[in-house]
């Protein structure tokens, strides 16, 4: 472990600024637990960004919670900034987003605002690893509930 994360660290100098710039477009792909309803569901999910500006992105992103019940489905809104930093190789990340959870009756849909916080690290010049951390707010069925988790990354840029 500690030698692929030398590996990352070395082989990310090599390539600055690339994946982060206007015009930019990345897709991430993920796969996480969640335990809901008392249910736990695999969570499988991609995301789409566009740099509008350098480091500067906004996204889609579409989450299915599988293996459980009810069947639950999100649509996420992201707009994140990745903080350009001299002579460093990762970049810090802070984001917000919105976020629309489509579940099977009887539940209601639910909205959900949250932010992240993090480190993206460029691997090559057309891909990415992140590690952040995502805290969010919901208004499920009229309770207000806040949670927080880790968040792992890998993605593409073209």
């Amino acid at each position: 472990m500690k030698k692929a994360l030398l590996i990352l660290l070395v082989t990310s100098n090599l390539f600055a600024d690339g994946v982060f710039s206007a015009g930019n477009k990345n897709i991430e792909f993920k796969i996480s637990t969640d335990n809901s309803f008392n249910s736990n569901y695999t969570v499988v999910g991609a995301d789409v960004n566009y740099f509008i500006i350098d480091n500067l992105s906004i996204g889609a992103s579409y989450d299915a919670f599988l293996g459980g019940t009810p069947d639950i489905s999100q649509v996420t809104v992201p707009v994140t900034y990745h903080i350009p930093l001299e002579g460093i190789s990762y970049r810090p990340y802070i984001g917000a987003f919105y976020n629309q959870t489509f579940i099977d009756k009887p539940y209601n849909d639910y909205n959900i605002y949250g932010g992240r916080v993090g480190v993206s690290l460029q691997t090559s010049l057309n891909s990415f690893f992140s590690l952040g951390w995502v805290q969010e707010l919901s208004n499920s069925n009229d309770n207000i509930k806040k949670k927080g988790y880790p968040e792992v990354k890998a993605g593409f840029s073209f």
